[in-house]
């Protein structure tokens, strides 16, 4: 439980990615199915819940560490 409250920033951004990602595949997609990451929802899911799980943590703050 600690594990989800410590890094919680970037979970929503997994989350968030992965539904961007599956919203970029039904409605823009790959017509020719030749696209790597396009050609099937799984990918897209990944790969967007890969990107937002990046973004959002480069937006967390660090701690400062007390000396």
């Amino acid at each position: 439980m600690n594990f989800i409250i410590k890094h919680k920033l970037t979970l929503i951004g997994v989350v968030a990615g992965s539904i961007a990602g599956y919203l970029y595949c039904h409605f823009i997609g790959c017509a020719s199915g030749t696209c790597a990451i396009t050609s099937k929802p799984l990918n897209s899911n990944l790969y967007g819940a890969l990107m937002g799980g990046l973004l959002f943590n480069t937006l967390k703050k660090e701690e400062a560490k007390p000396e």
